[in-house]
């Protein structure tokens, strides 16, 4: 199980950091159903993340993702385009990224947030945890590097568990600024999405390289490192 966990923090790390999901948390703290929004938001990002790897994990183990404890040959090939599918992503994202000075582009739905109902906000939760390309793709590669561990179905939970905590501390720390703060948050929170605002494009673009080599690296030593 210790393997397990090991193998997640470092892709726990790359979804919790992610810009956008921690702007939009603060964002909704700002509208009048700003706590229940806020509390929705995260719970829905829980369970995002949650049924994402739980499908993962399933699939993988009636794949054979573990054979006679060392990880099967498809881990390898998937970690391997898993970490080559992120590390383009980054250098897409590069490329495009706004050459003028001011606060980058941030996506259209932002400025609808004033009017998202705590329902709303629990889809938009799952959404941007689960269906967000970026955090899809680690979070297969979390289950499958849990997966090929061979680790019993019990320490696959809680090595799971620990992905999606540790994936929940980056929107939730503005959630907890807030509750713990009340109006004092205010200005904190909004020097918060100024700064995530401005270096957006560059946070995810080391995020994504990062983790993207991590997994090419690993999917390399899986399939050449077998032994004879």
């Amino acid at each position: 199980m210790g393997e397990a966990i090991g193998a997640v923090l470092p892709l726990a790390v790359g979804v919790s950091l992610s810009p956008i999901p921690i702007i939009a948390v603060v964002l909704m703290l700002a509208t009048p159903r700003g706590r229940a929004n806020g509390i929705a938001f995260v719970l829905g990002w829980i369970v995002g993340l949650s049924v994402a790897g739980t499908i993962v994990l399933l699939v993988s183990g009636g794949a054979g993702a573990s054979d006679d404890q060392a990880p099967a040959t498809w881990v390898g090939i998937v970690k391997l385009v898993l970490g080559a599918a992120l590390v383009v992503l980054a250098v897409v994202r590069w490329r495009r990224r706004p050459r003028g000075a001011g606060d980058e582009a941030l996506p259209a739905w932002m400025t609808t947030i004033d009017r998202f109902t705590p329902a709303k906000s629990v889809g938009f939760g799952v959404a941007l945890s689960a269906v967000n390309p970026k955090n899809l793709l680690i979070t297969v590669g979390a289950a499958a590097a849990i997966a090929q561990t061979g680790t019993s179905a019990g320490g696959q939970a809680v090595a799971l568990a620990v992905f999606v905590v540790l994936s929940t501390i980056g929107p939730a720390v503005p959630l907890a600024i807030y509750l713990g703060m009340g109006d004092r948050s205010t200005q904190v929170l909004a020097s918060l999405r100024t700064w995530m605002a401005a270096h957006n494009t560059a946070i995810m673009c080391v995020l994504l390289l990062v983790i993207g080599v991590k997994l090419v690296g690993d999917g390399v030593a899986g399939l050449f490192g077998r032994g004879p």
